[in-house]
């Protein structure tokens, strides 16, 4: 199927949708891939309405903040890197929350459920690079300890037992509550981000999608996109996805080493 895929990309220009498969080879789990961890994702209405629960969320998300930082690109990330300076590739959507992309070398990004990398107030709307904000944290808290061993989960945090002794930072302008700018379970995609990951989706003569099992709805919702426009779809994954009927070419396996091979065959050499 490698080979297919190939021939159906080649002279193509090719949108690109990633989910946390393309992460774990850096460390980064999947909620659903084998092994993933058992977990309850935190709900935005229940970070809102209960202190305890943000105190437990904001201590687990700064532990694993300090991990997460530390994480580095692995070969898919480079590959798409490679493709995209090869202009093969128009766009990059990602339902990710870290900034391997960007890091790997990928300009033209969109992170559909956000970025851990800046914090909002809920109620100034002002934003923060999430550094000042972890700075506040261990002031506010200079008992915490990062562990040496720390399991992270796909949204950047790791799971601790509550602490009362936590202190949240609020906002520093107006005092508000403070909230990462990722998406959580139960809340909506901000539109503009939306239409930016379906204008990336549209401009592409082919969807390459590696590492998303295509169960969150926004990820869907794209791929329609696509659909509609009769834009032949690549997915590239360990493990089935909810879109491979409607695929024109499936590649089993991981993202490192198959989106390593593509970029091999459809980059020329120079």
């Amino acid at each position: 199927m490698l080979d297919t895929a190939i021939d159906l990309l080649r002279g193509r220009r090719i949108a690109v949708l990633t989910g946390a498969g393309i992460s774990t080879d850096s460390g980064i789990p999947d909620y659903r891939g084998e092994g993933a961890p058992r977990r309850t994702p935190m709900q935005f209405e229940t970070f809102r309405s209960s202190e305890e629960a943000r105190r437990r969320y904001w201590a687990g998300s700064h532990l694993g903040w300090q991990r997460f930082t530390s994480v580095q690109p692995n070969d898919g990330h480079r590959a798409l890197a490679r493709m995209e300076e090869a202009d093969l590739i128009t766009g990059i959507a990602t339902q990710n929350v870290d900034d391997l992309h960007e890091r790997a070398g990928s300009r033209e990004v969109v992170h559909v459920h956000g970025r851990m990398h800046t914090v909002s107030c809920l109620q100034c709307g002002r934003t923060f690079d999430r550094e000042r904000i972890a700075a506040e944290i261990e002031r506010l808290n200079p008992w915490i300890v990062v562990p040496e061993q720390v399991r992270l989960q796909p949204d950047g945090d790791v799971e601790i037992d509550a602490s009362q002794d936590f202190r949240v930072p609020p906002c520093p302008v107006c005092g508000g509550m403070l909230k990462p700018d990722v998406v959580f379970f139960g809340e909506i995609v901000p539109p503009a981000v939306f239409a930016a990951a379906r204008d990336t989706i549209a401009a592409g003569q082919a969807v390459l999608v590696a590492g998303s099992s295509l169960v969150v709805n926004s990820g869907t919702r794209l791929l329609e996109v696509a659909r509609r426009a009769e834009v032949p779809i690549v997915i590239v994954n360990r493990g089935e996805t909810k879109w491979d009927a409607r695929a024109a070419v499936r590649v089993e396996g991981g993202t490192s080493e198959v989106l390593t091979e593509l970029a091999d065959a459809l980059v020329a050499p120079f």
